[in-house]
């Protein structure tokens, strides 16, 4: 009885604490997946956070600023170059939660608020190091000169313009998109504020001749700003070899243009005052249009410009005289003369080249070149001749004689066939040529036949015939 007892006992004791490991298992199961679900909301929060900040922020902009010191007896020293480093922010707030940048080559920080995200300058293939250039400046504020623009110089903001002013200038180093800003920031801080800035997405274009041609000009001015809607003036330049000249000048408050645009300029002055587009379309490309172009964009007391640089470049047109070459007895020489013509720049590479019957290819050279000559258009021309000595066993084979020309605007060729009696298959022309001549000597030897050979023998055989 006493063991049945203790069975019973030790069995219910041992159901006891089963429930008992169960529950605190139960319960340790469950503050293990509360810790998971807090591990993950924690992560999934910190994601949103990085995505809405990523949204907000663009990537650190590295920058070069030029100290200006004044040197002895009033004159100014060569700018120190002091490594900067950019916040930018897109979302109207500085990321003044940032810390300073613990390279030490970093001598100044500066936390940045660009709405219009001008300044945002990612790079444009993944894996790609290249980094923007950046040059930051002091900048002063100053009264328009502009004549054409009175109304930007009568405007006043003297509690505004008492601070401390700065200019950017950004490119990217595959000569794609440039910037242009002009930032503010409270006295003896590092927080600045976009004002105003100039963008073009083409730092450099070229064009063939005839073409229209866009130069990109954008402009954004902060609303935020009392500047903003004080009124503003575009205006274009035109530079090269140290000359230059006013192709446009526009003033966005009287909506009026100074004078004439220069002939084949044109702006869309909708698109001006809609978004800021400030770009310049040229209608019909010409040789005198290379050179620097110069976007300014006025506010009152600011000024911010980019510059685009147009090549015109207009590959050549090739020639080819004797065209086709008469055919060539071994040992003859032949000169071929190869025209390019109508191409700008005048920097150009003339060369020949036989394919021989083999079809391998081989260098002859230049020729004799002859001087550039210009045209009323401004386009250049030059001539290369080239000796043929049919007696050389490379050339004896005859082959495709190819007159080379490479130019900025692209590569041309012209081809014309070299044959050489006894070597070469006549062409379909030769062949047609001879089958004509064969027909005209038998024809003339025909009428030669009938107008002196006797008639006699004609009777003659008249006679035998009827005998027969």
């Amino acid at each position: 009885m006493n063991q049945g007892c203790c069975s019973a006992h030790d069995k219910e004791r041992t159901t006891k604490t089963r429930r008992k490991e169960e529950e605190e298992e139960t319960r340790m199961s469950g503050t293990t997946l509360t810790n998971i679900w807090s591990v993950c909301n924690v992560v999934l929060l910190s994601c949103f956070v990085q995505a809405v900040a990523s949204r907000s922020s663009c990537p650190a902009l590295e920058c070069w600023y030029l100290n200006e010191k004044a040197a002895k007896g009033g004159l100014t020293a060569p700018p120190s170059q002091e490594k900067s480093l950019l916040h930018i922010r897109t979302d109207g707030h500085r990321a003044a939660s940032l810390q300073d940048s613990d390279d030490p080559s970093i001598l100044r920080v500066y936390h940045v608020a660009d709405p219009a995200a001008t300044l945002c300058h990612r790079r444009s293939r993944r894996g790609s190091n290249r980094k923007p250039y950046c040059e930051l400046n002091r900048f002063q504020p100053q009264t328009s000169t502009i004549s054409w623009a009175a109304s930007l110089a009568g405007q006043l903001s003297p509690v505004y313009l008492q601070a401390d002013w700065f200019s950017a200038a950004v490119q990217r180093l595959d000569g794609g998109a440039g910037t242009s800003s002009i930032m503010r920031a409270p006295t003896q801080t590092n927080e600045l504020d976009v004002v105003l800035s100039v963008t073009s997405t083409t730092m450099a274009v070229q064009s063939r001749l005839g073409e229209p041609v866009l130069l990109d000009c954008q402009f954004w001015a902060d609303p935020a700003s009392p500047l903003y809607g004080s009124g503003f003036a575009v205006e274009w330049r035109y530079q090269s070899r140290g000359s230059g000249r006013l192709l446009l000048a526009y003033d966005g408050k009287s909506d009026r243009l100074a004078e004439s645009p220069e002939e084949g300029a044109a702006m869309d002055f909708e698109g001006l005052h809609r978004s800021g587009n400030a770009s310049l379309v040229l209608r019909e490309a010409r040789v005198d249009h290379a050179g620097m172009y110069i976007c300014m964009v006025y506010l009152p007391h600011l000024l911010a410009q980019v510059t685009i640089q147009l090549e015109i470049a207009e590959p050549p047109s090739l020639s080819i005289h004797p065209s086709p070459l008469p055919l060539a007895a071994p040992g003859q020489s032949l000169t071929v003369h190869c025209e390019a013509s109508g191409f700008a720049p005048h920097s150009l590479e003339l060369s020949w080249e036989l394919k021989g019957p083999d079809g391998k290819s081989r260098s002859l050279g230049p020729g004799r070149l002859t001087g550039h000559r210009q045209a009323g258009d401004g386009t250049y021309s030059q001539d290369t001749r080239l000796d043929l000595d049919t007696s050389d066993a490379a050339l004896g084979g005859g082959g495709e004689l190819t007159c080379v020309a490479e130019h900025p605007g692209g590569t041309r060729r012209a081809s014309v066939a070299l044959r050489v009696i006894g070597f070469s298959t006549p062409s379909i022309e030769d062949s047609m040529a001879m089958v004509g001549v064969a027909l005209v000597l038998y024809g003339l030897i025909k009428i030669v036949s009938w107008t002196f050979l006797p008639s006699g023998s004609n009777e003659a055989e008249e006679s035998d015939k009827k005998e027969k």
